[in-house]
Parts: C-alpha cells; structure tokens; sequence
C-alpha cells in the first residue's frame, strides 16, 4: 500500500484551456491574419507598451546589443551552446539514410530533410529563459534548417541583451524583440515584413501555449506544453536536504508547477518536509515556489522501488530525478518521462540550463507518447521507391490488383494491372477496346 504523506490542495492542471483564454488568442490570431503588421503593432502596443520602427533587429542593432553583455555572460553562453550543440550533433549523426532492394530491382529509401524555416520563441517577463535559445535556435541549425526567426518580448522598452545576445550566438537569421500571441501569429501566418515559417518552437506562458495549439496544422510545432513539472524517486540513501533542494528549484517556476516525491523511505519523506519548510523563508522566489508546493506539492512513500516505478510512470512526469543507491535501474524499468536525471551528482536544473540536453520536454501527462524537443523534430523523414526489374513490378502489380479490389478500390487495382500487362505480358481485359501503347 502506498502512504500520501503530503497531498496536492489544488486540482492538477487541466489539459484543456480555460475559455477566456482560447477567445482571447482566438482574436489575436484573427486579427493578426487579417490585417498583418497593423494587428502585430496594435497588440504589441496593448500588452509590452512596444512600438518599434521595425520589430526586427538590424546587424547594427544586434552588435549594439551584444556589446553591451559583460564578456564573462557571452563567454558562458557559449559554453552552454556548445554543449548544447555537442548533444544534437550526436543526435543528428544518429539519423541515418538509406536505400534498401527489398525484391530484386526494388529500391526503397527514407531520407531526413530538414524543414524550411521555424520560429524560435524565447520567453522573457518575470523569468527571461535565454536557455530557450539555445534548445530551440542551436537544434534547429545543427538539423539544418535554413532560416531560423528568433522573437524575444521587449524588457522595460528595450530590447533584453542577454536574450538577444543568445540568440546571436546560437545562430538565429532573424531576430525579432516582439512578444506574446501577436509574436506567435505573426510568424506564424506572415505579414507585410515577415515571412511565415512552417514550425513554432520553445516554451511560453499560457496565451502563448494556445496560440501554438490554435496554429497547429497551418504550421509544425515542438509540442504542447503546460506548467513545469518535476518528479524525484528516492530511497533511504538520498539525502533530503539535496531532495528539497530540487524539488523547490523546479517548484519556483510558477504557481502551478507541480513538485513530487516519492520514496521508499517513511524517514526521508518527513525530513523532506521538514527541510522545504525550512529552507522556503530564505527563497528568493518563496513567493512563488511557496504556492506551488502547497498547492501542488504531494510525497508518497511506496513499498519498494518497484512500486516508486510504476507510480512515477503513471504520473509520466516532464523531469525524473533519481535518487537512489542504483539510479541506473530506472533506464531500464521506467518508460514516461520527458528526462531522466540519475544520481546526485546531476540535477533538473543542470538539464534546464547547462548540461546539453534539450529542456523543452513534455508535461501534463505528453511522455505517455512524446519525447522533447530533439535534432529530429525539424527534421521530416520522406520515403521514396524505385524499381528497376520488369519481373518484379509484374508480380507487385498482381497482389497490388488484389489487395486493392478486396478494398473496392478498382483504380488503385488498374494502376497495378498496367505494369502487369507492360511488364508481365498479361491482358488487360477491361481495356480491350483502348490501345495499351
């Protein structure tokens, strides 16, 4: 039986979109479609109180920007980047093409292409996520796509310099100091002075979120994305000031960010507690990460780490830390889940800023079928076929004729007949009165 230490006073975040919020988008959106840049400008002015000349940032700009950046900030920037940039190459150099003869004369084979042009969100407001440019900007070069859009919201009516200057360095073609729905929309569906794109990357409030689910279909995105989760499985052997730690420095996200622990260890879950509650007052961010775990926070003490398995895949949680004498067994016991984070020596936040894996990952239960954002999402993996043998297109042709007429599709069957006649030396008898040249 399992033990609810600690239980959630609020109800888990829903996986539909309040309405106010879906009408709201739903007009942006609109508006944007219909009038362009005079919708983009009047929105912009409504919300960040942002009026530019020109929304995109000239090379001149750019410069400007990045200059301003103490060195030591570029400097760990690039140094993430390439981490970042390492993780995808290995990624990319997995994805392989190839061409097989399945029959004789038979050629099948799947390429990997890389889209056209993505748009790469990078949120600003209360948390400026710079990392969001090199998860969304650097994949996506390192894929291979021709024109990345970067869009960053304004900072107090300026354009923010560590989010620009990220977006320089991961290799953005475009950047844009426009933010929200009307950034989404615009890049989107295209106005005067931009160009639309075919995918939307990177995270975003909840306006945001819906704008990309609203769009989904006229163009590509990463995933949908809800409020930041993490999950720890622990033993008796964690050590609950680490485990309270990390639960807080991902519960400091928002309100709503879900933080949960279970463990097999009654001891660790109350001296887990004990620590959150201490460490809480002297919390920057107490204010927010206070709120979620009181709503938000639950711990469960299991039977065994078997059962911490089960339930945390049941939970599918975006970040699994593992916190355990053998964190490796989780690799192979464990199937949803965005990231696994094993050992103490790792954390989320080593995930979410510096270590070189993507930290836009699945969330509201998504890992039951989805992984993160990766090299392959701006990938399209395309099919092709070619056959050279006469006698194999003949015998493909007749179970083609045979497959097709038990489904009533008689031209599919026709188009197969015309190579068994052409190739086979058979008779098409429903084209007796046509000539076959």
């Amino acid at each position: 039986m399992n033990t609810v230490v600690k239980q959630p006073i609020a109800a888990a975040t829903g996986r539909s979109t309040p309405p106010e919020i879906a009408d709201r988008v739903a007009e942006i959106i609109a508006d944007v479609r219909q009038n362009g840049d005079a919708a983009l400008r009047r929105w912009s002015e409504k919300f960040d109180s942002w009026s530019p000349d020109s929304y995109r940032l000239g090379p001149a700009e750019i410069a400007e920007v990045v200059a301003s950046v103490p060195e030591t900030v570029l400097d760990d920037l690039r140094f993430v980047q390439r981490q970042v940039r390492g993780f995808a190459q290995a990624q990319r150099d997995s994805l392989a093409d190839f061409e097989v003869e399945t029959l004789p004369g038979v050629y099948l084979g799947q390429r990997n292409i890389p889209i056209g042009a993505t748009a790469a969100y990078v949120p600003g407001g209360r948390y400026p996520l710079t990392a969001s440019a090199h998860m969304t900007v650097v994949t996506a070069k390192v894929a291979g796509v021709d024109r990345v859009a970067a869009t960053t919201p304004p900072d107090r009516g300026a354009p923010p310099p560590v989010s620009v200057a990220a977006m320089h360095l991961a290799g953005a073609d475009e950047i844009y100091v426009m933010g929200g729905v009307q950034a989404v929309a615009a890049l989107a569906l295209g106005t005067e002075t931009i160009a639309p794109v075919d995918m939307l990357a990177g995270p975003g409030n909840a306006y945001v979120a819906e704008a990309k689910r609203q769009l989904f279909g006229e163009v590509g995105i990463d995933l949908f994305a809800g409020p930041t989760e993490v999950l720890v499985i622990a033993d008796e052997t964690a050590d609950p000031f680490v485990v309270a730690t990390d639960l807080l420095s991902q519960a400091e996200h928002g309100p709503d960010s879900p933080a949960v622990l279970i463990t097999t260890s009654e001891t660790l879950a109350a001296r887990t507690i004990q620590r959150i509650e201490e460490l809480l007052p002297g919390l920057p961010t107490k204010d927010v990460a206070g709120v979620a775990w009181r709503d938000h926070g639950e711990v469960i003490v299991v039977p065994d780490l078997d059962a911490a398995y089960a339930l945390a895949d049941e939970y599918a949680s975006e970040h699994v830390q593992v916190l355990t004498a053998e964190p490796r067994v989780a690799l192979h016991r464990m199937r949803n889940y965005g990231a696994l984070f094993l050992g103490d020596k790792t954390c989320v936040a080593y995930g979410d800023k510096v270590i070189g894996t993507n930290h836009v990952l699945p969330t509201l239960g998504a890992a039951r079928y989805t992984g993160g954002l990766w090299v392959g999402k701006y990938l399209k993996t395309v099919t092709y076929q070619e056959i050279r043998d006469a006698a194999s297109s003949a015998e493909l042709g007749e179970i083609c004729g045979r497959a097709s007429r038990l489904e009533n599709f008689e031209g599919h069957a026709r188009s197969g007949d015309i190579r068994v006649a052409r190739y086979g030396g058979a008779r098409l008898e429903w084209t007796d009165h046509f000539s076959h040249s």
